[in-house]
């Protein structure tokens, strides 16, 4: 599978994160040589600042409703429970140092060598990698560029006092009190953890509501439960300034309003981390949102780079990513005909409190696609808060093509909506009919069961 010889490799991947790793170590399995180049560190934004540690620090945070809800199960905590943010934190950061090594040594194990150092694209084949030991080049048949995201915040007086996704899980000191500015994944997931580790927790967007995007009942379902919960949701604003004020923050709002908060977060979205990687010298043009333009075989403007992940349109998530790596790898080194992938029937979660589950098409989207749907939706309160005496409830919906039967969308609202949504995501692709669904039979009692225990329409 080894290219001409006169190249020092055959794939050269700049970024060693999600799916730059799958396609160096994939690609390698073939035979072909390959190269890993990253500066910052082994895994990129997900295992080291996004998926894995905010899953951590929400499972930290739900320990909170989970002390309130035993009381109603008999048990009573001898003393108040209290929450120590450096523990959390530190092992926080002893989990990702594992998990940095288990990357170095998968790449090592599939024979990928690689470089420590910042990755440059000098011409179509050629790479300069540049660290502390100085400048080197290396030639590759093809180069990969798989940079990721980069958190963006927008520019307003004190925006410098902001801290972005890539800062707030390593604080030194836990803020008592916190302000999310955004109304995205990030946002609404960072104002669930920080209200449940015990700060007075404000959210400030711009738009009307949450989770943009997102099937309408569910956005609003969502905010009702983290208002509930305790986030102070502020909508149709914006921070005006930011200004140090007596150790503390003080945040203006467009509106009018002051809040004195200890920490502010800008997760107002992230951007393809193109800057430095000299795409611009190919002659390789980015397109309206910032992204590479690519072909179905993940080639870009000039053939021998290539590009995925977040650099390109898609879904900025992780297992999409991964998929795009797969892909890449059959198509380059299995030489198999591109079979592009399906971008409507991903699954997604929002691990805010509680969470949100979803994939395929919103009952918006549905009734623009269809001429006519049904929606099947329930939402109540779970069978352990007859006990625990919490009032959150849950959310389950089925959106199907009235003519076909076929179930196209399902979202949850709930305790472990992403665990649940994997497996419905399946019936979704597979095409199930609804009366698929009806004729599958529940495990009793959970809460999964009402996906297969909805008969009545409630509206067309």
């Amino acid at each position: 599978m080894s290219a001409d010889a006169a190249y020092d490799f055959d794939l050269f991947v700049i970024g060693a994160g999600s799916g730059g790793v799958r396609a160096a170590r994939m690609a390698a399995a073939t035979g072909a040589r390959v190269a890993v180049a990253e500066d910052r560190y082994l895994g990129g934004t997900c295992v080291n600042v996004g998926c894995v540690p905010k899953k951590l620090y929400s499972y930290a945070a739900h320990f909170h409703d989970s002390f309130d809800d035993a009381a109603g199960f008999g048990w009573q905590l001898a003393s108040p429970a209290t929450f120590d943010w450096p523990t959390l934190r530190d092992n926080k950061t002893s989990e990702i140092k594992r998990l940095n090594g288990i990357y170095q040594r998968m790449l090592e194990g599939a024979g990928v060598t690689l470089f420590n150092a910042r990755a440059r694209v000098v011409d179509p084949n050629t790479v300069t990698l540049t660290n502390a030991d100085g400048e080197v080049s290396v030639s590759a048949e093809k180069i990969l560029l798989a940079t990721g995201g980069w958190p963006w915040v927008p520019e307003f007086p004190g925006s410098d006092l902001t801290l972005t996704s890539n800062q707030v899980f390593d604080l030194d000191s836990f803020p008592e009190r916190f302000l999310v500015l955004g109304g995205g994944y990030i946002a609404v997931e960072f104002a669930s953890i920080f209200n449940g580790l015990g700060s007075e927790t404000h959210l400030i967007y711009r738009g009307d509501l949450l989770l943009k995007g997102f099937d309408q009942e569910v956005r609003e379902f969502t905010c009702d439960e983290m208002a509930k919960k305790g986030v102070n949701l502020h909508f149709s604003a914006n921070i005006a300034r930011i200004e140090r004020k007596e150790g503390a923050l003080q945040v203006e709002l467009t509106t009018g309003e002051a809040i004195e908060v200890d920490a502010v977060l800008a997760a107002t979205g992230r951007k393809a981390n193109t800057s430095g990687l000299g795409i611009d010298v190919l002659g390789i043009e980015l397109n309206s949102e910032g992204k590479l333009p690519v072909n179905e075989r993940y080639e870009t403007q000039a053939p021998s780079i290539l590009a995925l992940g977040d650099l390109i349109a898609g879904p900025e998530l992780t297992p999409v990513a991964l998929a795009e790596a797969m892909n890449l790898v059959d198509i380059h080194f299995h030489k198999k005909t591109p079979r592009p992938l399906d971008y409507d029937t991903i699954p997604t979660a929002v691990f805010c409190h509680p969470n949100l589950g979803t994939v395929g098409l919103s009952e918006e989207a549905a009734r623009e696609k269809f001429s006519k749907i049904r929606v099947y939706r329930t939402d109540f309160r779970a069978m352990k808060h007859t006990l625990s005496g919490s009032q959150e409830r849950m959310l389950m919906k089925l959106i199907v093509d009235d003519a076909s039967d076929v179930v196209v969308g399902a979202h949850m609202v709930g305790e472990e909506a992403g665990e649940l949504i994997q497996g419905i995501a399946i019936a979704v692709r597979a095409g199930l009919t609804k009366e698929d669904f009806d004729r599958t039979v529940g495990i009793h009692p959970t809460g999964a069961e009402e996906f297969v225990t909805m008969r009545t329409p409630a509206r067309y």
